[in-house]
């Protein structure tokens, strides 16, 4: 299946419907993600590493969404199953074993989406993991071993508990990053999942290489607060 083409560029939910993978779908970043395009209308396979364990998780995530008008189908599947059966592909995986497993998935042709943060913590707390010597990134890499997808960054700094709390919208923005403007598209219309709006473009792909540690920056600002931060874009 080919990338969707992207629509034409407006503020607000859009009318596109995509059907969505995510891989890493039964940890808290992926679940949230994927309750969140459900709600909006898209249609979600969560990936894991076996069905078995990625069947609860849709069940529960099908659950939360009883009720909720004009929501999508969300199953379970194994990670290349959930790839091949999906348009848009977005990774919420942990940095560890990103390169084997990334490499490992049937991504040719598709639309794919990371949010791997590369983090690490020591007795000071969360900070960026140096990735090719301060010259790359997760989104980067996922990119290089995957020449036949396109992929874009976006979904870095969106709090898990937020995203399967109560709040219908999030009141944050999310940043989008990629070398192709239609690849960038996908990723702004599935931010309005979250926000109610289109996500804005912050660039090209190589600018993961801010975005993914500065989710350290956030964690250490919950921690001091006590709360749940995001970023908004302010002047757009």
């Amino acid at each position: 299946m080919s990338s969707p083409s992207a629509p034409e560029a407006h503020d607000g939910p859009v009318d596109q419907r995509y059907t969505v993978a995510v891989i890493g779908g039964t940890g808290p970043q992926g679940k949230g993600l994927g309750y969140r395009f459900a709600k909006a209308g898209h249609t979600v396979v969560l990936g894991s590493r076996s069905a078995e364990r990625a069947g609860p998780v849709a069940a529960e995530v099908t659950e939360r969404l009883a009720g909720v008008r004009g929501a999508g189908e969300v199953s379970g599947a194994a990670n290349a199953d959930a790839c091949a059966a999906a348009d848009v592909v977005l990774l919420a995986v942990p940095y560890d074993g990103h390169a084997e497993l990334v490499e490992a998935l049937p991504l040719a042709g598709k639309t794919v989406i990371s949010c791997v943060n590369p983090l690490a913590f020591d007795k000071r707390g969360a900070h960026g993991r140096v990735i090719d010597g301060g010259e790359g990134s997760a989104a980067e890499e996922a990119q290089r071993l995957q020449p036949e997808a396109t992929v874009v960054g976006a979904f870095h700094n969106v709090s898990a508990v937020l995203l399967w709390g109560e709040d219908d919208v999030l009141d944050e923005d999310v940043l989008v990053v990629g070398d192709l403007a239609d690849a960038k598209a996908v990723a702004m219309d599935l931010a309005a999942a979250l926000t109610g709006r289109r996500g804005i473009d912050g660039g090209k792909l190589r600018l993961a290489r801010q975005l993914e540690p500065f989710t350290a920056v956030l964690i250490s600002i919950n921690r001091k607060y006590k709360t749940h931060a995001g970023l908004r874009i302010t002047g757009v």
